[in-house]
């Protein structure tokens, strides 16, 4: 199986993609890929680590798959199962995180703009490549990429085809943090740590506001906030945060993701 699942630490799911030997996207990893988000939802942990085997993350996409299409309906309909992945990580509750150890092109990369926070090492690179064969990309990167660096951000990534370090795609806001060679899994595992232990629910219920804002802005967002957040009422964690708060101070209580 090309797609793994691991439970580790504090309700935390690591799902591990290796296809060698670059970890070329295609209709069988994706299947794979399925059976692990199955997985996953099956027994929802509180929070999401999405990550590479091999030398790179990816090296992009088995381009046989584009060129065995004969027709533009089943162009299409290949599209619309591609872009199923990234849809379905953004989809969860949960706080969800991609792990850039190296260079990162087309699909993998377009997977780790569904998550919520993207960590690459120095030594990471990313590509929208497709222009080398005259697509855009398929599977929502560019503009997922548009609404976390700007639209002229997306078009001069998507229009170069080049490769952009780690820390030009930080500057950009683009990926969120950029972290030594050295150390990188032990640091991306603390970092991911340090948010499963909180308030899981609390985490999905500001995941679901800000989706409102990027379909209509703050007014969107505002129209549906109280409603989301009164939901919260009956949360394990935000009544034992409470009262952890007026007993013992700010910063004192723990979450059971409940």
């Amino acid at each position: 199986m090309a797609v793994t699942v691991e439970r580790v630490g504090d309700g935390i799911a690591v799902l591990t993609f290796s296809a060698p030997p670059v970890n070329l996207y295609s209709i069988e990893m994706h299947a794979d890929f399925d059976r692990a988000l199955d997985d996953v939802e099956a027994s929802m942990p509180r929070a999401l680590l999405i990550r590479a085997e091999g030398k790179i993350v990816s090296g992009g996409v088995d381009v046989s798959q584009f060129h065995d299409q004969k027709t533009l309906a089943d162009t299409k309909a290949l599209y619309d199962r591609m872009i199923e992945l990234p849809d379905r990580v953004a989809a969860l509750p949960i706080p969800t995180f991609f792990a850039a150890h190296a260079l990162t092109l087309t699909w993998a990369f377009e997977v780790a703009l569904a998550c919520d926070i993207i960590v690459a090492s120095e030594k990471a690179k990313f590509g929208l490549v497709e222009r080398v064969i005259g697509l855009t990309p398929t599977m929502g990167g560019t503009q997922r990429l548009a609404s976390r660096a700007g639209v002229g951000r997306a078009k001069e990534f998507v229009f170069t085809g080049a490769l952009y370090d780690a820390a030009t795609l930080e500057r950009w806001n683009a990926i969120n943090r950029v972290l030594p060679v050295d150390g990188f899994e032990d640091a991306v595992m603390e970092l991911v740590t340090s948010i499963a232990i909180g308030p899981t629910k609390a985490f999905g219920a500001a995941k679901d506001i800000l989706r409102h804002f990027e379909a209509g802005g703050v007014p969107e967002a505002n129209a549906h906030t109280t409603a989301i957040a009164s939901e919260l009422f009956n949360t394990e964690d935000l009544q034992g945060g409470m009262e952890s708060f007026l007993k013992d101070g700010p910063g004192n209580a723990t979450f059971a993701g409940r």
